[in-house]
């Protein structure tokens, strides 16, 4: 059901017609969905994920675990998937693995098979034959696995062909994408002789390495940094299943915080607060300097939107996926808005920076772009049709900006499914219309 949902070719987004004050339940966070479905298959056990997200990238990790022979059973009702771990074995000696546009499927499913013993091709749509994965090739190939890009152009389709892995000193690179380094962390406690990771370079999205690492300890091994650069996984360590709850998705939160700036409102949202092990739950300290009002619970957090918004600069390195939320908001606010250190998102679902300084020039916004940001400079929005190209976060940004201003229409709503899929039915049940 979860992907069948049918979505309109394009969809109008009407401005709310006075301030909402709403408090929001929001789906389980995609980060940890596929982080904990990996650590489940690989523990001693039958793990219970509650609360999993129910969306396009977790159903492709769920089926591709099927495929290496890892059952998992989903009470879609409950938000609940049942894992059946196989104590670091890969039943399957072979399997060709469809992965869609999920760049932390693809990533993390790369490094699951190379414990295995056999053949395995990893691939997905067009886009995800453009995104790279080669420094993770090439970290693998360090370890004795004979991992490679089957096109020769250090994307997907990958094939691994493996007899497990020994363990030993890696380095590799940083400042592409940190799911390189959470893929071969989550699977070094099955080496024999355990991990040891310098990073060459910046790491790029370090919170997300921090939610691996936490993952991991609540599975219950030890794995640890040394400063930013050096990563330590012994080796010889089993996780333990468990049940594990999983807390809703601080990205998707993005967007409700950001719908009370746009709108003026007050938004609380539950089961996600200061305690969080998403770094994106910072997104709101941004909304903060504009000259929102937070509110941070332990397990809670409230904005109150006010205006005007201030422009700012902001380096939003550690929460890059919150870019276009930021970058949606940046008409309604008084002065510039600057977006730096964010490279590594051109290799997104599109290339997000290039795709945000198109659609807000669409919408008569002037925009300087930069090889690693933008800097928007407010002007009256005009009425158009917002390209999202395949996006999720794409349409669920403008649709934000839509809820404030008259005139913008979403082409191609429904790839929010990717992550969201009833999106909008939450977004029309907050704003308390249609």
């Amino acid at each position: 059901m979860v992907l069948t949902r049918s979505y309109p070719d394009r969809l109008e987004i009407r401005p709310v017609e006075r301030p909402i004050d709403a408090v929001v339940q929001l789906p389980g966070s995609k980060s940890l969905t596929n982080r904990a479905l990996v650590l489940a298959a690989l523990a001693d056990g039958t793990s219970v994920l509650e609360g999993a997200l129910l969306s396009e990238d977790s159903l492709v990790m769920v089926e591709s675990l099927h495929r290496l022979g890892i059952a998992v059973e989903i009470d879609e009702p409950s938000e609940r998937m049942i894992v059946h771990g196989q104590g670091g074995a890969i039943p399957a000696q072979g399997a060709n693995l469809f992965v869609g546009n999920s760049g932390t499927t693809a990533r993390f499913l790369t490094a699951l098979v190379a414990l295995g013993h056999g053949e395995y091709v990893v691939d997905g749509v067009p886009r995800m034959r453009e995104r790279p994965i080669q420094p993770l090739l090439d970290a693998l190939q360090q370890l004795g696995v004979d991992a490679v890009s089957l096109a020769g152009t250090g994307c997907p389709p990958v094939r691994v062909r493996t007899r497990g892995i020994v363990g030993g000193t890696i380095r590799m690179r940083g400042d592409v994408s940190s799911q390189y380094l959470s893929a071969l962390l989550m699977v070094g406690p099955y080496t024999r002789e355990g991990l040891r990771i310098e990073l060459e370079g910046e790491l790029v999205s370090l919170p997300y390495i921090e939610m691996t690492l936490a993952a991991m300890a609540d599975f219950g091994v030890r794995a640890w940094r040394e400063g930013d650069r050096l990563f330590v996984v012994p080796g010889n360590q089993h996780y333990q299943a468990r049940t594990y709850s999983i807390e809703p998705d601080a990205s998707a939160a993005s967007y409700f915080f950001a719908l009370a700036a746009a709108t003026t409102s007050r938004i609380r949202v539950l089961h996600l607060g200061s305690r969080s092990l998403q770094g994106d739950v910072h997104f709101v300290d941004l909304l903060e300097q504009m000259g929102c009002q937070v509110i941070r619970e332990p397990d809670a957090i409230t904005v109150i939107g006010q205006r005007p918004l201030a422009g700012i600069e902001a380096d939003m390195n550690a929460i890059s996926d919150t870019v276009p939320t930021l970058a949606a908001l940046a008409p309604l606010a008084e002065g510039p808005v600057v977006i730096r250190n964010v490279q590594h998102i051109r290799y997104k679902e599109t290339d997000r920076i290039a795709a945000v300084a198109s659609e807000l020039r669409r919408l008569g916004q002037e925009v300087e772009e930069y090889p690693d940001g933008l800097r928007i400079i407010p002007r009256p929005v005009r009425p158009a049709v917002v390209q999202t190209y395949n996006d999720h976060r794409i349409a669920m940004s403008f649709a934000v900006l839509g809820c404030a201003v008259p005139g913008i229409v979403l082409a191609n709503p429904g790839c929010v499914a990717k992550t969201f899929p009833d999106f909008f039915e939450r977004l029309w049940a907050t704003v308390g219309a249609r």
